[in-house]
C-alpha cells in the first residue's frame, strides 16, 4: 500500500487509472476496498469537482484496455495540460531506480465564448469546415487512440487532401503528452491541448463531459483542419470525460494570424458544442447534410444572442459578450437650458477639487516622485516652443510680440488653467496656427495703417466671445459627432508635421553650411521664406521659428568671430545632424529603458520620465562646451520696454472691429476644435480617468484666459496635442500584458493632480530671469531632435498608424486586437486607405504655402463628420465601422 502522502498526490493531479475489465485494482498493492466501493474502484478520495455524471463509470470494452502494462495510463486526464514528463507513482514504487516518477504540468485558462455578432472569424471558421466537412456520424471505436486514428485517417484521405507530408503516425504522436519522452514504457499518455465546457458552482466546477475539443499545432501541416465525430455510445476516458459522445479535433499550423490560431477554431466550435439542445439535435440528425443544417441553425441563434440570450447557455458566460450601445442623435434640446453643461460640470469636478492637491502626497499611495519627474518634463516641453514662437512673433510682429511676452502669457495662463480647469491634466501652449493668425493679422494692419496691438485685442476679444457663446449653449456637445478615427486622422497629422518640421530644418541647415547654397543671404528674402515654412506645422511645432531666427540673428547678439564663423561650414551641417539624431536616440532609449532589466524598477521609471529634460541638457552641454569651436546660431531675443501695456480700445472704427469679427470668428472655430479635440484624447476611454470631465467648463475659462492675453498684447494658448495625453501618460500607472504572444501596455490608472501643471507654470514664469542666457546655449538641432521624439511618442497608440503598419506585417504577427476578431482583413485595409486619403486632404489645406488657405483649416476638419456618417457608410458596412472605431 502507498503511503498516505502519495495517494494525495494522485488524486491533486487528478489522474484517474483505466484497467483491463476483471482487474482488480487493488490487488496491485493489496489495497482493501472501501465499503460499499464497487469492484474493478481503486481506493482514493472524494473527486474535487462535481460531474455531469456523478458515478464514475469504468470501461467494460476490451478497446480501453492496452496491450502491454504501460497502458495503465489514463489518456484524457487534467484539460489543457502541456507535458514534462509523468509516472504513476505505483510504478514508481515498483521500479528500483529512484528517478522512476517525473512531472506533469498542468495548466488551465478560461476562454471567452465566441462572439458571433461580432467576431467575423467565427463565421469563417464555420464556412470553411462546411466546404470541406470532415464529419464521422457513427464511430464505433471505443479507446480515444482509435477514434483519433479514425479522424486522422479520413482527413488525410479525403479527395482534396492538401497535405503532401503529413504523417498520421507523427500526428498522434503531437496529440499526447508523451511525444519523445525518454521513459519509453512508462510515460504517461495524456491529451495536450483540450477545451471543455465548465460551469462554476458552489461545491466545485462541473464539467461538460458529452464533448471534448482536442487542438493540436505541427510544423508538418499547410491549413487547418476540422473533424467532428460522434460515437455510436458514450465513452469513458477518465475523470471528466466519463460520457464522451463528441470529439471535436482542431489542426493547425503553429505560425498563423492571431484570429486564425488552433486554439480560436477550437473557441468556434466549443462555443457551439455549449449548448445541450444543439447537442441532442446533433445526436438526432443521421445524415451529414442534416449534421451540417444543424451548424448553420446553431450559427444564426447565436448571431442574434446579443440581442436576446439564449436561455439554453444561461449558466454560461453570455456576459462576455459584448454589447455595443447605439449612442442617441444630438437633437435641439441637447443645446438648452443656457449654461447646463458648465453647471454638469461644476458639479461634477468641485467635489473632487481639494483631491486634486491631495492625491499622490496625502495617504497610503504616494507618487511625489512621479510629481517632481512630470513637473520637469513639462517645464522643458513647455518652455521650448514659447520661446521659439517668442522669438518668431518677435519678428513677425517687429517687436509687439516678443520672447518676455510668450512667456509671460504661458506662465499666467498656465498657473490660472492649472488652478480653476475642470480637467487640469490639459495643457495650454501657444501653437503655429495662432502665429499664423498674427502674422496676417500684422499683414493687415500693415495694409490699413491700423495700430496692431488694438487690432489683435479686438480679435482676441471676439474670439474669446465667441467661445462663451460655444460654452454656454454646450456646443461642445458636437465633439461626440467626431469619431475615434477622426480623431487620430488629426494627431497623425500633427504628429507629422513634427517630423516634416525636424527634417525640413536639418535641410535648410545642410543649405546654409554645407555647401548647397553658396552666397550671403538676403535677410528679408529669408524670412519671407520662413514664415511661408510656418504652415508646415499646425499645431505644437516649434521649428518655423527655429527656423527664422537660425537664419536672421540679431546683430547685437552676434561677435565678429562668430560671424566669421558662420560662413558655409560642413562641420556646422554634420554636426548639427548628429546632434539632432543623438537628441532622439537619448530621449527614446530613456523612454524605453522601463522595459529593460537593468537597475531597480524605480531608478527605471525616473530615467523614463526624465528622458526629456537629460537628453536636451546633454546634447546641450555637449554642443556648447564639447564643439564650443564650432559656432551655433542663438534664438532671437530682444528684451521688452513693458510687459503689461493696455491696448486702446477705442481708436479703432466699427469697420476695423467688424472685418476683427471675422477674423475672430474663423479664429474661434480653431480654438473651439483644437481644445475639445485635446481634452477628449486626455479623457480617452483607455486612459481610466475616474474623476469626469469638463468640456463646456474649461472652453468658458479659456475664453476667459486669452481675454487678458489679447489685452496685454500677448500671445493666445489652447490645448496642445501631444503635449496633453503625454502628460496623462507621464502620470499613469502602468502595466505590461500578454496576450496570443503578444506584448501590449495598459494603463492602470493615472495621478489626476493639479501640481504637475502647476508646477511648471511656476517655472517657465521664473524663466525669464534666465534669458537671454543660459537658455541661448540650447542649440536648434537638439529641438530638432526634441521634434522626432515627441513624434514618435505620441504615435504610440495611434491606431491608425498601426492599422498602416499592418500592411507591412506578416499575417501570423497580426495583434490579437479588437478590430482584427470583428472585421474582415479587405475591410481593414479599405478602411485604414480611406483615412490616408482624409489624411492626404488635410494635408493639402493644412501644409499650403497660401496663409489664407490654412485659416480654413478648420471648417476641413468640421467637414470630417459628414464624410465618416455620410460617405464612408456607403463603401463600408455601418458594423464594421463601429467595430473599427470602438475602444476595445
Amino acid at each position: 500500500m502507498p503511503p498516505p502522502a502519495v495517494a494525495r498526490a494522485i488524486v491533486s493531479q487528478g489522474v484517474v487509472g483505466v484497467y483491463r475489465p476483471g482487474e482488480d485494482p487493488g490487488a496491485r498493492h493489496k489495497q482493501p476496498r472501501p465499503s460499499g466501493a464497487r469492484r474493478g474502484e481503486r481506493a482514493r478520495l472524494p473527486p474535487p469537482f462535481s460531474l455531469e455524471d456523478q458515478r464514475l463509470r469504468l470501461p467494460e470494452s476490451p478497446g480501453l484496455g492496452w496491450p502491454r502494462r504501460a497502458r495503465s495510463r489514463c489518456p484524457v486526464g487534467p484539460e489543457n495540460s502541456s507535458m514534462s514528463q509523468c509516472a504513476y507513482p505505483e510504478d514508481a514504487a515498483e521500479s528500483e531506480l529512484p528517478d522512476g516518477c517525473g512531472l506533469l504540468h498542468t495548466s488551465r485558462k478560461y476562454l471567452k465564448l465566441k462572439n458571433f455578432e461580432e467576431e467575423i472569424r467565427a463565421h469563417r471558421d464555420l464556412d470553411g469546415f462546411l466546404d470541406r466537412a470532415s464529419i464521422i456520424l457513427n464511430e464505433t471505436a471505443t479507446s480515444l487512440d482509435d477514434v483519433l486514428r479514425a479522424m486522422l485517417l479520413r482527413l488525410v484521405h479525403k479527395p482534396d487532401n492538401t497535405e503532401p507530408d503529413c504523417n498520421v503516425d507523427l500526428l498522434m504522436a503531437v496529440l499526447f503528452t508523451d511525444a519523445g519522452t525518454p521513459m519509453e514504457g512508462k510515460a504517461v499518455h495524456l491529451l495536450s491541448d483540450t477545451i471543455q465546457g465548465v460551469t462554476a458552482t458552489v461545491t466545485g466546477v462541473q464539467y461538460q463531459q458529452s464533448w471534448l475539443c482536442i487542438i493540436c499545432t505541427s510544423k508538418s501541416l499547410l491549413k487547418r483542419h476540422v473533424c467532428i465525430s460522434r460515437l455510436v455510445r458514450p465513452q469513458n476516458w477518465g475523470e471528466n470525460c466519463c460520457e464522451v459522445r463528441f470529439v471535436i479535433l482542431v489542426l493547425a499550423p503553429p505560425k498563423m494570424k492571431s484570429t486564425k490560431t488552433a486554439t480560436e477554431v477550437g473557441r468556434t466550435f466549443a462555443t457551439m458544442f455549449l449548448d445541450i439542445t444543439f447537442r441532442q439535435k446533433l445526436l438526432k440528425t443521421r445524415t451529414e447534410e442534416e449534421f451540417k443544417e444543424a451548424l448553420v441553425h446553431q450559427r444564426q441563434l447565436l448571431t442574434v444572442m446579443d440581442q436576446g440570450p439564449n436561455p439554453s447557455l444561461k449558466n454560461y458566460s453570455i456576459s462576455s459578450i459584448c454589447v455595443q450601445k447605439s449612442h442617441q442623435p444630438l437633437q435641439h434640446k441637447d443645446f438648452f437650458p443656457v449654461g447646463k453643461g458648465i453647471r454638469e460640470d461644476f458639479a461634477r469636478r468641485f467635489p473632487v477639487y481639494s483631491l486634486d492637491f491631495t492625491d499622490g502626497i496625502i495617504g497610503k499611495n504616494k507618487a511625489v516622485g512621479k510629481f517632481i519627474t512630470t513637473t520637469l518634463f513639462l517645464y522643458f516641453a513647455c518652455l521650448l516652443p514659447t520661446i521659439a514662437f517668442g522669438s518668431l512673433n518677435d519678428e513677425i510682429t517687429y517687436g509687439a510680440i516678443d520672447v518676455q511676452k510668450t512667456i509671460a502669457g504661458q506662465s499666467i495662463g498656465g498657473l490660472l488653467y492649472a488652478l480653476f480647469s475642470g480637467q487640469p491634466l490639459v495643457v495650454l501652449l501657444t501653437t503655429a496656427p495662432l502665429a499664423l493668425y498674427t502674422h496676417v493679422i500684422r499683414g493687415i494692419c500693415d495694409d490699413y495703417e491700423l495700430d496692431f496691438n488694438t487690432f489683435y485685442a479686438w480679435t482676441g476679444l471676439w474670439n474669446s466671445f465667441f467661445l462663451a457663446l460655444y460654452a454656454l449653449f454646450n456646443f461642445s456637445l458636437i465633439m461626440s459627432l467626431f469619431k475615434r478615427s477622426t480623431e487620430e486622422i488629426i494627431a497623425l497629422f500633427i504628429s507629422m508635421t513634427f517630423v516634416l518640421d525636424a527634417v525640413k530644418g536639418t535641410v535648410k541647415i545642410f543649405q546654409k553650411y554645407y555647401g548647397i547654397s553658396h552666397g550671403n543671404h538676403n535677410a528679408d528674402h529669408i524670412s519671407v521664406l520662413s514664415l511661408l515654412g510656418l504652415g508646415t506645422s499646425l499645431n505644437t511645432s516649434f521649428h518655423t521659428a527655429l527656423n527664422t531666427s537660425l537664419l536672421a540673428n540679431p546683430p547685437e547678439l552676434t561677435s565678429v568671430s562668430s560671424r566669421s564663423a558662420e560662413h558655409p561650414s560642413r562641420e556646422t551641417a554634420v554636426l548639427s545632424l548628429l546632434i539632432m539624431l543623438g537628441t532622439l536616440w537619448l530621449s527614446y532609449t530613456l523612454y524605453q529603458f522601463k522595459k529593460s532589466p537593468y537597475l531597480h524598477p524605480y531608478m527605471r521609471e525616473i530615467l523614463s520620465d526624465c528622458a526629456l529634460p537629460i537628453s536636451v541638457l546633454t546634447f546641450s552641454l555637449i554642443s556648447s562646451y564639447g564643439f564650443r569651436e564650432i559656432k551655433m546660431s542663438k534664438f532671437r531675443y530682444n528684451p521688452s520696454e513693458s510687459l503689461f501695456k493696455i491696448a486702446e480700445m477705442q481708436s479703432l472704427s466699427l469697420g476695423a472691429i467688424g472685418s476683427a469679427m471675422g477674423l475672430g470668428f474663423l479664429l474661434s472655430m480653431l480654438f473651439f476644435i483644437e481644445q475639445n479635440l485635446v481634452a477628449a484624447l486626455a479623457n480617452a476611454p483607455e486612459n481610466r480617468l475616474v474623476k469626469g470631465t469638463a468640456y463646456h467648463w474649461d472652453l468658458l475659462l479659456v475664453a476667459v484666459i486669452n481675454t487678458g492675453l489679447s489685452l496685454f498684447g500677448m500671445p493666445w494658448i489652447h490645448a496642445a496635442y501631444p503635449h496633453s495625453p503625454l502628460h496623462v501618460r507621464a502620470l499613469a500607472v502602468v502595466e505590461e500584458r500578454v496576450e496570443n504572444g503578444h506584448i501590449y501596455e495598459t494603463i492602470v490608472n493615472v495621478w489626476e493632480t493639479r501640481l504637475t501643471t502647476l508646477g511648471a507654470s511656476i517655472l517657465v514664469g521664473f524663466s525669464l530671469l534666465l534669458l537671454p542666457v543660459p537658455l541661448q546655449w540650447i542649440p536648434k538641432p537638439v529641438l530638432y531632435g526634441l521634434f522626432l521624439y515627441i513624434a514618435l511618442t505620441s504615435i504610440d497608440a495611434n491606431q491608425l498608424f498601426e492599422r498602416m503598419a499592418l500592411l507591412l506585417k506578416d499575417q501570423a504577427s497580426y495583434p490579437p486586437t479588437h478590430y482584427i476578431r470583428r472585421v474582415p482583413q479587405r475591410k481593414i485595409h479599405y478602411f485604414t486607405g480611406l483615412q490616408v486619403l482624409q489624411l492626404l486632404l488635410l494635408c493639402a489645406f493644412g501644409m499650403s504655402p497660401l496663409p489664407y488657405m490654412k485659416m480654413i483649416f478648420p471648417l476641413i476638419m468640421m467637414a470630417m463628420i459628414p464624410i465618416r456618417y455620410k460617405l464612408l457608410p456607403r463603401i463600408i458596412e455601418a458594423k464594421y465601422l463601429d467595430a473599427m472605431d470602438a475602444e476595445h
